[in-house]
């Protein structure tokens, strides 16, 4: 199994507000980069085809409330993985999330993909913050999605 941790980012939003935006594939759309195209989801699984690379399915495995979330691969991908979220409260309107990627690589597959997956979770993660600030009201407003 390899492994690749996006770096942690810090996002101005409540936890509880994060854990609800990644808790529903619906929201992940706006999270992929542009390499990423045929984008499928309902509130459970999604599936994708990142250019160059393959098809890629996934549904939720965990959700615990508040700490972590895990996602893993479902359908035909080319190779097993789960993505775990990490979330750790800072204060009452900031959480930290650092995202880990965990993928069955054979070799060749570890040589070819293993760039754009680290690069995959750090633009995740990035993304997850820039969206999260951009469309999650603030803590203690009456905002809504």
């Amino acid at each position: 199994m390899t492994t690749f941790n996006s770096e942690q980012v810090n996002i101005e939003r409540n936890i509880q507000l994060i854990f609800e935006f990644l808790s529903d594939f619906n929201n992940f759309e706006s999270l992929m980069p542009p390499q990423v195209s045929e984008w499928e989801s309902d509130s459970d699984h999604c599936s994708f085809n990142i250019q160059n690379m393959a098809t890629l399915g996934m549904r939720y495995s965990i959700k615990k409330p508040f700490d972590h979330i895990v996602i893993v691969s479902e359908g035909k991908s080319p190779f097993k993985f789960d993505l775990h979220c990490h979330l750790d409260t800072v204060d009452a309107n900031s959480t930290k999330v650092r995202l880990q990627l965990n993928a069955d690589l054979n070799m060749m597959l570890k040589m070819i993909a293993s760039k754009p997956l680290a690069n995959f979770v750090n633009i995740l993660a990035l993304k997850i913050k820039e969206e999260s600030e951009t469309r999650l009201p603030e803590s203690g407003k009456d905002n809504i999605l």
